[in-house]
């Protein structure tokens, strides 16, 4: 079950652990049939993905089934309740005010000379979705893609999600799909699908973007065709990391871990805390909680190997070992959170005080759930709006501007021994010619 750890370096070792969790053989070991799927796919097309999909997902497709239809989604909205669809509706509302407020603006500097710079932001042309299927149903995760991508004004958002049994497709997923402004969906799932989306196929077009977490096959496919597509980030099993005082409470502090770990059975919960009583009450009330737990399973092979308690000598010494991990969900369950946050530097959703749990995060707060795991974010940060867009500089030198800088050009095109970088800027400066063309009109 949960462990207590009492030792800063034995925490560490541990914390150093959690964090390099998919480095293993296990997870190597996978790069070739992975490698083997994406060759396929990228040669025999929807041949290879109906293959893939009747060997992985046990359901035999045909071309023309994969692609949901407009019948299928209308009968979504029949199948989820009033409740469920304000829910939706009200997250994907939510999730749009957030991201309209990060919207890269184009601009541009009018500087001295008549010179002109700037940047000038484009949405993407296509836009590729994945939802993960088989342990649970996600629409709050094609919220969280679609909406960024939607507020991008990317024109076409494809959206691909594995079948269930008879085909099927979660009815709450397709709902929130049309909710969230996706144009397209299909039946496929798994490093095929990246695939899909990557190269192309007969029926599923491809993209320049793809977004969206999913297993390791999925990730492995999306690191193997980054450079083809741009992608968000390399997603690894989910993770929180809780630093709380004495005044926290301990059965809110354990259904904060367990809500973490009951998402994968390597998903890590872990408790940083000064207080060794509070550390007692989590660890007893884990316990209590997983009792008769629906994901039971799941939820204490994620506790018994990634779950941590760590009883710390001051929360300064806490935001340390925080800093360290650079955890995807940081909760600061202490009475003064905004004190301690000056002092975090890495992290990819910080929820700040008793009141906040990292559950409201995942569905209708605002800010994206999908965020940098197993340490990215040291460099990483959430998927937004500028994920799906990318940025042109502009320049703009007058005459007199140019002169200004030609001598300087000159000498560092030179230096790096580019001649012809000198002369097109000189040819304008000084209005030379080339001895050819001084000669052709000395004949005419």
């Amino acid at each position: 079950m949960l462990r207590i750890i009492t030792q800063l370096a034995e925490a560490r070792a541990e914390l150093r652990r959690i964090c390099g969790r998919t480095n293993n053989e296990h997870v190597v070991n996978k790069e070739a049939t992975v490698r083997e799927v994406l060759q396929a796919v990228k040669r025999q097309g929807d041949q290879a993905l109906l293959h893939y999909t009747e060997e992985f997902d046990h359901q035999i497709l045909k071309s023309d089934e994969l692609r949901v239809s407009g019948s299928e989604l209308d009968a979504a909205y029949q199948q989820v309740s009033k409740e469920l669809l304000k829910a939706i509706q009200t997250a994907c509302r939510n999730v749009e005010a957030f991201h309209r407020q990060r919207t890269p603006r184009s601009w541009v500097h009018f500087g001295e000379n008549d010179v002109v710079l700037g940047k000038r932001y484009t949405p993407v042309d296509r836009a590729g979705i994945y939802v993960p299927g088989g342990r649970a149903a996600y629409p709050s995760t094609v919220i969280m893609n679609a909406i960024p991508a939607r507020v991008a004004k990317v024109p076409q958002i494809v959206m691909v999600t594995p079948p269930g049994a008879e085909k099927a497709l979660n009815p709450a997923v397709l709902v929130a799909a049309q909710e969230a402004g996706v144009h397209e969906i299909y039946r496929v799932g798994g490093s095929q699908a990246i695939a899909a989306l990557a190269y192309g196929t007969a029926s599923i077009p491809s993209v320049d973007v793809i977004t969206g977490p999913g297993n390791i096959y999925v990730t492995l496919a999306k690191k193997m065709v980054y450079g083809t597509v741009g992608i968000d980030s390399l997603a690894g099993p989910s993770e929180v990391l809780v630093i709380a005082d004495s005044k926290a409470n301990p059965v809110h502090v354990a259904s904060d871990l367990l809500a973490q770990a009951e998402h994968d059975p390597m998903a890590s919960a872990i408790l940083l805390t000064p207080d060794s009583a509070l550390a007692r009450q989590v660890v007893s009330e884990v316990k209590k909680q997983l009792v008769n737990h629906p994901r039971s399973l799941d939820t204490e092979k994620a506790i018994a190997n990634y779950g941590l308690v760590v009883i710390v000598d001051s929360l300064e010494t806490a935001v340390q070992l925080s800093n360290e991990f650079a955890p995807e969900h940081l909760e600061l369950e202490v009475e003064e959170p905004w004190d301690l946050l000056e002092n975090i530097r890495h992290a990819g959703a910080i929820f700040l005080g008793y009141s906040t749990p990292e559950a409201v995060g995942d569905y209708l707060a605002g800010p994206n759930h999908t965020l940098p795991t197993s340490g990215a974010a040291r460099y990483a940060s959430p998927l937004g709006v500028e994920t799906f867009m990318k940025h042109s500089s502009l320049i703009q030198y007058s005459p007199a501007a140019l002169s200004q800088v030609a001598g300087a050009v000159d000498l560092l095109a030179t230096a790096e021994g580019l001649p012809s970088h000198a002369d097109s800027v000189r040819y304008r400066v000084t209005g030379e010619t080339t001895k050819d063309d001084t000669e052709s009109s000395e004949d005419e």
